[in-house]
């Protein structure tokens, strides 16, 4: 019985120290914002944006692939996608916008610089 409760604990403390290390979220007092960001399994930052106090995403998000390069950029309100968003894939960027969390129109701009997080 001991065994299985020190198997257990140790199952319990490792589970957490990795879900520290999925995500971190914090509120902005400021701004009054949950600012969030999100990781890859090897450690690099998968998004990152904030939610509202409601839960909605809201704000600006960011994706990135596990080499830390930038794949997508936009905004939320509330939960919608809306405006500008931007996604890079293979050298080409895609210019979306966005509409009452449709797509409004798609811009294809080929060889388009890829930003990294760094």
């Amino acid at each position: 019985m001991k065994k299985i409760l020190l198997i257990l604990a140790i199952v319990l403390v490792s589970s957490s120290a990795f879900s520290q290390k999925a995500k971190e979220m914090k509120l902005n007092n400021e701004t009054n914002l949950i600012e969030a960001t999100y990781y890859h399994e090897n450690g690099e930052i998968s998004q990152q944006g904030t939610f509202n106090l409601d839960k909605k995403l809201h704000g600006d998000w960011i994706s990135y692939n596990d080499k830390g390069d930038k794949v997508s950029q936009g905004a939320y309100v509330n939960g919608v996608k809306t405006g500008k968003w931007q996604f890079w894939n293979d050298g080409s960027m895609k210019e979306v916008e966005f509409s009452d969390n449709a797509i409004a129109s798609v811009i294809n701009k080929e060889n388009s610089a890829r930003v990294s997080k760094n």
